[in-house]
């Protein structure tokens, strides 16, 4: 569950890369909120879709990275919002730094919390629009469905798939998942 730390000050991007690295927390317009620890479905799922895009980019030799959490995403330099996505895809190598990714990644894929969904299906997508974040996934392992903002996402009509899908990653021409092998895999013990 992600809360709002009690502390009402205005915090900047700065003082985020300059916290503890074992403290999990987002900067959303200048306020940390706490990253409960995920949970053993959420790391499986995010290892699973981290290996799937790696393989793809390592096999293709493609310029892009893919990185999971916890790599820090701050979408805007003058914004007082850095994020920590489950899976982030960045093309543009001037983007990386020592820090993560200065500027949108092209692809991000968040992994539902229980405790906070609208922090995914709302708080990150809107920022993640305004931000210009080419594609979004968001996999909601609960209701086994995976919605799909891609193209440009700020006027993209989301597209639904269950963990029974394949579905086509928007930004590369010949990459696809297939939920089925994921859901096979995460309900074997």
């Amino acid at each position: 569950m992600e809360n709002r730390l009690p502390a009402e000050e205005y915090h900047t991007a700065q003082e985020y890369y300059e916290s503890p690295e074992d403290e999990r927390m987002e900067l959303i317009d200048g306020y940390f909120y706490d990253m409960a620890s995920p949970g053993r479905l959420h790391q499986k799922i995010l290892g699973l879709l981290f290996r799937k895009i790696g393989d793809y980019i390592d096999t293709k030799g493609g310029k892009c990275e893919v990185y999971p959490a916890p790599f820090s995403v701050q979408l805007k330099k003058e914004e007082d919002t850095v994020f920590e996505p489950d899976i982030s895809v960045i093309c543009d190598p001037g983007k990386l730094n020592d820090r993560g990714c200065l500027g949108a990644p092209d692809w991000i894929i968040e992994i539902v919390s229980p405790g906070n969904p609208g922090h995914d299906y709302i708080t990150k997508l809107n920022k993640y629009m305004e931000g210009g974040v080419r594609e979004y996934w968001i996999v909601d392992p609960e209701k086994e469905k995976v919605t799909v903002y891609a193209g440009e996402i700020a006027l993209a009509t989301p597209e639904t798939y269950r963990f029974t899908d394949t579905i086509k990653a928007g930004i590369y021409e010949d990459l696809t998942i297939d939920f089925r092998e994921i859901q096979e895999k995460i309900r074997e013990k």
